[in-house]
């Protein structure tokens, strides 16, 4: 069930196929670009509500499929990112951005303690304690896939890097991702491109997979890849058998779900 802030009717958080018994959990923190009337869109125009700066685009729908093909649950993010970075501790400076790439966010300008801690109540907090319950309903340590995409031009900058595999201190899947990587895909690849540990991107990682030893990735994936169904579907099923590959090189068996 989702995590509501009942005076706003804010929805911080959701989980999809909670009772899938797959060894996996998805997680997807940027799903939505969600704005609740309370924060008149940050004073920004719409057409940057819909871009990359406000959640990531095509994420959601990619972290869907690997949920079904692996059968394990997805929790995700069920509000802007603007209003609150579920990728980033409460004290990140850009936990609350108050500009992301080259705009501004008026509506971050100056934060109260209170509406600070207003977010961090309804946003971050739900967000973490659903992830927690989750991750508890696993008999052992769930192999963890984080799903983000990322924009094709940044501050101006071409990037030609398609799929990023991201890792903090343990590296083992993203490793053994990339040791048979071209027997998935001929898409450029490569580890903690383009963000890496040293951006602050891998807080998930290291809230909850580190302490339990469980085998990671963040995929950051180049949205232009993941732009409509078609492309969604068929980026889910490559990374699904991608991933399932990675893992039997490390000795862990993930049963895939063959579409009916």
């Amino acid at each position: 069930m989702p995590e509501t802030d009942t005076d706003q009717n804010e929805t911080a958080v959701t989980v999809q196929n909670r009772d899938g018994r797959g060894p996996v959990l998805i997680v997807c923190e940027h799903a939505s670009n969600a704005m609740p009337p309370r924060y008149g869109n940050l004073g920004l125009p719409s057409d940057l509500l819909d871009s990359h700066i406000a959640w990531d685009p095509g994420a959601l729908a990619v972290a869907q499929a690997l949920s079904a093909a692996m059968d394990g649950p997805l929790v995700a993010g069920g509000l802007s990112r603007l209003l609150f970075d579920c990728n980033r501790p409460p004290h990140a400076p850009d936990a609350m951005p108050q500009q992301s790439e080259i705009h501004d966010i008026p509506g971050n300008r100056n934060l109260s303690d209170n509406e600070r801690a207003h977010r961090i109540k309804t946003i971050h907090d739900p967000f973490r304690r659903t992830l927690q319950q989750v991750l508890a309903g696993f008999a052992r340590p769930p192999v963890m896939i984080t799903v983000h995409s990322f924009t094709p031009v940044y501050r101006g900058r071409t990037r030609d890097v398609e799929i990023g595999l991201i890792h903090d201190s343990d590296d083992r899947l993203t490793r053994a991702m990339m040791s048979c990587a071209r027997n998935h895909t001929d898409r450029t690849v490569r580890l903690n491109d383009p963000y890496g540990p040293q951006d602050g991107v891998t807080h998930t990682l290291r809230a909850h997979a580190l302490p339990i030893n469980a085998l990671n990735v963040m995929l950051e994936i180049r949205n232009d890849l993941i732009r409509d169904p078609a492309a969604q579907t068929a980026m889910a099923s490559l990374l699904t058998h991608w991933i399932a590959a990675a893992c039997a090189e490390l000795d862990v068996e993930l049963p895939l779900v063959e579409p009916t």
